[in-house]
């Protein structure tokens, strides 16, 4: 196997047995992972139209809905009309929304254990090699990487 392989396996397994942390993060806010992360991908002055995060999230707009949903009902998002398009939703973070999004990046910028338990300086390392594989990449293939 080669070395690109072998890395590409191992961030997998990083990813997968950082689950729990992610979900214990959610958790605490009564939220699913996938909750959690749309909340924090949400700018908390900058309005996004539900298709802008469907991009953000890699998924289909229906699926955004639903998650918009149980954010609304949680008081966290309103949907309001684009000023230039009264068919285009935006969503706009509330009050409470910016608070909880507050805390949740607070917790979200803890790393999970995979990664805490290196040294500082191999973590810095791991950022700056993860920086410089996602800056290699062509312009429409960094877009595609960021969904």
């Amino acid at each position: 196997m080669s070395p690109g392989a072998q890395a590409w396996q191992l961030m997998f397994e990083v990813s997968k047995a950082s689950k729990p942390h992610i979900e214990a993060i959610a958790a605490d806010f009564d939220m699913t992972p996938v909750q959690a992360w749309t909340l924090k991908l949400l700018v908390a002055d900058e309005p996004s139209t539900m298709s802008e995060l469907a991009t953000a999230l890699s998924c289909d707009a229906s699926n955004v809905t639903a998650i918009i949903d149980r954010l609304e009902a949680r008081g966290f998002v309103e949907r309001k009309a684009a000023g230039h398009d009264r068919r285009v939703k935006v969503l706009v973070v509330t009050d409470s929304g910016k608070i909880a999004h507050a805390r949740l990046a607070a917790r979200m910028e803890q790393a999970p254990p995979a990664i805490a338990n290196l040294s500082l300086a191999d973590q810095r390392l791991l950022r700056d090699v993860l920086r410089r594989a996602l800056d290699s990449l062509e312009p429409a293939e960094a877009v595609e990487a960021a969904r």
